[in-house]
C-alpha cells in the first residue's frame, strides 16, 4: 500500500501547479527527467504518483502524491527523505499532511508508552502532568540534584532537564545524570510519589549509545532527544530498543525554521505532531501560545491534536506546551489543552529556587480546581 503527502504549493494557474506537482513526484524518487525514467518496475511502482491536484485558494494548491514503500524501505530516514527532501529545498511547497499507510505504518516504530504509559508511570492517572525544567548552563551537579528535589516534593510528574544542558564543564552529562537521578529517587522515596527524570541526551555521536544505558542504568525514567540535532533515525533507534525501555520526550530545537515561513517547510502539526508519533516518541515538546516564541493558539491545538489523534500512527503521545505557563493561566491552558498534556514550567520558578516545590504544588492545585481531576492514584496524591 502506496503512502501519500500532501502539499501546499504556490502556483498561478492550474497548469503550473500540475507541473510543480510533477517536479515534486520526481524530485522525491528517481530524480531524472520523465523521459530517462526507465518502464517497468522504476516507472510504474518507484515514480512518485500524483493522486490529486486541487485549487484551495488564489494562487494557492494543494497536490496529494503517493510514493511506493519501497522507495523507503524500511528506515524513518529515508522515509522523510522521500515526503520532503529535495523538494525541501524548493520554495512555494509545505507539506500540510502525511499518511504512511498500512505497509509503512507496520516497518515505522510506534511510540513505546504513549499518553497511557506515561501515565502509568508517572501515576497521574487524571489531570495534565506538571514538568519542571531544570536549568541554567554553568552550575554544577548538586544544584540540579537539590532543585530536581525540590520539584518531586512540590509534586511535578516529571522532572526535565532543560535542552541547553550537556557535556558542559561545569555539569558534565554523566556527573550531572547521577547525581540528579539519585535526588529523584531519594526524594520519591521520602514523599511516596514518583516523579520521573528525563535527562538531556547529549555526547559525540560514538557516545550516544553508551551514554543512553548509563543514564538508564543510573536511574532515569526518560530521555529528552532534540531531533533537529540527533536526527529523527535516533528517536526511532530509542524507541524500538525494548531493553533500553526509556520514553522519549522531543524538544523543538532547530527545528523552527522548518514551520516559521508560511509557504515553506511543514505545518506545525505535521512536524510536532504526525511526524514525531512515526519516529517513535512519546511526548513532543513546542512553543506555547502566549510565550517568547510566537506560536498562535491555532498552530499549538494543531499540534495538541496531531499528537493525540485516535487516527494517528501507534498510541496517542502527549503534547508538550512550554512557555508563558503560570498559576494564574492554569484554567486558560486547562480549557486549551484539556487533560492529556504535559505542562512545562520553566524560567519563572527558578527566582526563588528553594521554594521551587511550593509553586509546583500551587500549579497542581491550580490545575486541579481548573477541571484536571484530583491526579492521585494507586495512594498517590497529588500535591
Amino acid at each position: 500500500m502506496r503512502f501519500r503527502v500532501t502539499y501546499r504549493l504556490l502556483a498561478a494557474d492550474g497548469p503550473e501547479a500540475r507541473n510543480r506537482a510533477e517536479g515534486i513526484a520526481r524530485e522525491q524518487t528517481v530524480e531524472i527527467p520523465r523521459d530517462v525514467i526507465p518502464r517497468g518496475y522504476v516507472r510504474d511502482e518507484i515514480l512518485g504518483r500524483i493522486e490529486d491536484v486541487g485549487q484551495i485558494a488564489a494562487s494557492v494548491w494543494e497536490a496529494v502524491i503517493s510514493y511506493s514503500p519501497d522507495s523507503a524501505g524500511d528506515e524513518v530516514t529515508q522515509f522523510l527523505n522521500v515526503v520532503f527532501g529535495n523538494s525541501s529545498i524548493q520554495q512555494g511547497i509545505r507539506v500540510t499532511a502525511i499518511d504512511p499507510g498500512e505497509t509503512m505504518a507496520d516497518r515505522l516504530p510506534r511510540p513505546r508508552h504513549g499518553i497511557a504509559g506515561i501515565r502509568r508511570l508517572a501515576r497521574r492517572e487524571r489531570g495534565a502532568l506538571i514538568a519542571p525544567v531544570l536549568k541554567p548552563m554553568g552550575l554544577p551537579p548538586d544544584y540540579f540534584a537539590r532543585i530536581a528535589a525540590g520539584c518531586v516534593r512540590g509534586g511535578a510528574d516529571i522532572v526535565k532537564e532543560d535542552h541547553g544542558l550537556a557535556g558542559q564543564p561545569a555539569a558534565p552529562f554523566r556527573a550531572r545524570v547521577a547525581a540528579t537521578a539519585r535526588a529523584v529517587a531519594e526524594e520519591n522515596a521520602r514523599s511516596g510519589r514518583n516523579a520521573l527524570y528525563f535527562p538531556n541526551l547529549s555526547g559525540r555521536p560514538e557516545e550516544i549509545a553508551d551514554n543512553l544505558h548509563f543514564a538508564k542504568e543510573a536511574g532515569a525514567h526518560g530521555i529528552i532527544v532534540m531531533p533537529g540535532l540527533f536526527g529523527f533515525g535516533t528517536v526511532a533507534r530509542i524507541a524500538q530498543d525494548a531493553a533500553l525501555d526509556l520514553p522519549v520526550m522531543t524538544h523543538p530545537a532547530f527545528l523552527g525554521p522548518y514551520v516559521l515561513a508560511p509557504d515553506t517547510g511543514f505545518d506545525h502539526g505535521t512536524l510536532f505532531g504526525t511526524i514525531q508519533r512515526l519516529s517513535g516518541a512519546d511526548i513532543s515538546v513546542f512553543p506555547n501560545v502566549g510565550g517568547r516564541f510566537g506560536f498562535s493558539a491555532a498552530e499549538c491545538r494543531q499540534i495538541a491534536d496531531a499528537c493525540r489523534d485516535p487516527a494517528g500512527h501507534g498510541p496517542a503521545i502527549l503534547p508538550s506546551p512550554g512557555g508563558g505557563m503560570s498559576v494564574e493561566r492554569a484554567a486558560d491552558m486547562t480549557a486549551m489543552y484539556g487533560e492529556d498534556a504535559v505542562l512545562l514550567l520553566g524560567g519563572s520558578l527558578l527566582r526563588d529556587p528553594d521554594r521551587i516545590g511550593d509553586e509546583i504544588a500551587l500549579m497542581r492545585e491550580a490545575l486541579d480546581r481548573a477541571g484536571n481531576g484530583n491526579g492521585a492514584v494507586d495512594g498517590i496524591g497529588a500535591g
